[in-house]
């Protein structure tokens, strides 16, 4: 493809072993974004933002990411189920051959980086096969002027090859697809699979490596925002339980929707240039910025649209997992640079299918840890087959996927720096009231912004007076009043109408609980252990 806007300057791939392709270097993404629709790749919404389908990945594919043992990473890395090892002869054989694949091919590179604070600027080289994919670089990481691109030196590589199929019995995969790091080439490796989010999460999870063990910086699975006084909330979450749209408030700067440092100097550093929502039931009622932000530029991925682009997010035939990817200046109220100070709250959310966490309430120290360590929420019924009733699931830190190192690591930085700090901590229930999925109803949104504006404002910290609630269950810190918020909501028990039921059910997700942290009992020091539920 070519075009007289095209390039700033022109770059050879060969010396990552690509020879003889026809490199497109910096395209813009208008033009990006026209080549896709061109080669039938992709089709215009009726907003004007592109949709493209990933074809047969639609999210991450956890079993089939890797990281390579060597002697950086061997007596670091968290190894297990989550971080699978990798040899290095195999990682060198099979990066030859995907740069021998991509050789003769069409190319779009990209010369971008991460982290908004310059003191932890990581700078990166995106190769990819498809234009979209280049596209989602140019939207999800931050974007160099012409004058930093002039002495630009890559630190990091990502190789991204979807069309790219391993052959597990050559090349050590466990199948066709895979993500894997290299931390001693310092390369991220991606083939077989089209879903964009492992190009994001790859550079996140090496950053989850670098910045604890370099930088004595807290890497953190979470969104920002930061109010008109300069103090900074901070939300952590699994996908689904509301960090991207609980972030995007009016009344506060956004910094970031997904991945943030947290540095010895106090300060809240977001890594990414852009944001990654997902878009399942999006209404421009509920979701306003969001909304607003599906526009040119925009990446609208596996949503079903009808012949004249308009779309229904309402549709999960093709997956729960519908997203969209756009820069962070498609939201208008945003902090510039990405950087807050002064953290004051911090919120963990969760979507409890089961009905019977409180909305909000207020952790200790030692619930903070064990809730950060537990990282719980829940799969509902019917989103995945097998499921007939919500089931929990524990990602510990609120990202095990991305965390190269213990969980306990992560922890204790967090705790350190909440001490420090003076940090309030809540746990959020985004998820039912009244009674589990199939029976109650989701938390209402408005309810929870109202909760959290009043824990960041603190009139949930005077209308309650030191008057919590302590939960019996899960022995939680209940707020029984809370601005703009009716009271009854405030108590899950009396949303259900079955007191029966509703202990059953708190007892059940309680041992649940329990059960999980025996993964964790050995590194917990007795603060920690003494913050899980009472009972269960």
């Amino acid at each position: 493809m070519v075009n007289k806007n095209q390039a700033i300057k022109t770059i050879s791939l060969e010396s990552y072993g690509i020879y003889n392709a026809n490199v497109n270097y910096q395209l813009t993404a208008a033009q990006l974004q026209k080549d896709t629709i061109l080669k039938g790749q992709g089709k215009l919404a009726k907003s004007g933002a592109l949709a493209v389908n990933t074809g047969e990945f639609t999210g991450r594919s956890p079993m089939d990411r890797f990281i390579v043992k060597d002697n950086i990473t061997k007596d670091k890395i968290w190894w297990g189920d989550i971080n699978i090892p990798f040899s290095s002869e195999n990682f060198d054989n099979l990066y030859n051959r995907v740069v021998d694949y991509l050789s003769n091919k069409e190319i779009f590179v990209r010369d971008c980086f991460a982290c908004a604070d310059a003191d932890y600027k990581l700078n990166i080289r995106v190769i990819n096969e498809y234009s979209w994919s280049n596209m989602f670089s140019y939207n999800m990481f931050l974007r160099p002027t012409n004058e930093e691109l002039e002495n630009f030196e890559q630190e990091w590589l990502v190789v991204n090859a979807p069309g790219f199929m391993a052959d597990p019995a050559i090349d050590g995969t466990r199948q066709h697809n895979f993500a894997i790091l290299n931390f001693t080439k310092k390369i991220a490796l991606i083939g077989g699979t089209g879903y964009t989010g492992e190009i994001k999460k790859g550079i996140f999870s090496a950053l989850n490596f670098i910045l604890p063990v370099d930088k004595n910086t807290l890497p953190m699975h979470c969104s920002a925002n930061v109010g008109k006084d300069g103090e900074t909330a901070i939300f952590f979450g699994l996908s689904g339980t509301g960090k991207t749209t609980l972030s995007a408030d009016p009344d506060r700067k956004l910094i970031g929707d997904d991945e943030h440092g947290w540095t010895a100097e106090n300060t809240v550093f977001n890594f990414e240039g852009g944001c990654y929502a997902k878009v399942i039931n999006l209404s421009k009622e509920n979701e306003p910025d969001i909304y607003k932000a599906i526009k040119p530029g925009a990446i609208l991925e596996n949503v079903v649209m009808d012949d004249a682009g308009v779309v229904d997010f309402g549709d999960v035939s093709i997956t729960q997992n519908t997203r969209v990817s756009y820069p962070i200046e498609h939201i208008e109220n945003i902090q510039v640079p990405s950087i807050g100070k002064n953290p004051k709250n911090i919120f963990f959310l969760t979507a409890d299918a089961f009905g019977v966490l409180p909305p909000i309430s207020k952790l200790t120290p030692g619930q903070a840890a064990y809730h950060f360590i537990s990282g719980y929420t829940a799969k509902v019924a019917g989103t995945e087959a097998g499921i007939n009733e919500p089931l929990p699931s524990f990602s510990a830190c609120f990202g095990a996927p991305f965390m190269p190192l213990h969980p306990a690591t992560y922890a204790e930085m967090l705790s350190k720096k909440m001490r420090e700090a003076g940090v309030s901590v809540w746990l959020v229930n985004t998820g039912w009231t009244g009674g589990p999925y199939g029976v109650g109803t989701r938390m209402k949104l408005k309810y929870t912004r109202a909760m959290i504006t009043a824990a960041i404002d603190g009139s949930l910290e005077a209308a309650n007076a030191d008057n919590y609630h302590i939960h019996s269950v899960f022995g939680l810190q209940q707020p029984r009043i809370c601005p703009n918020v009716p009271s009854q909501v405030l108590s899950p028990r009396s949303t259900w109408n079955n007191d029966k039921g509703y202990y059953e059910t708190a007892h059940k997700l309680a041992a649940s609980f329990k059960k999980n942290f025996k993964n964790f009992e050995s590194y917990a020091n007795e603060e920690i252990l003494a913050g899980a539920p009472l009972l269960g």
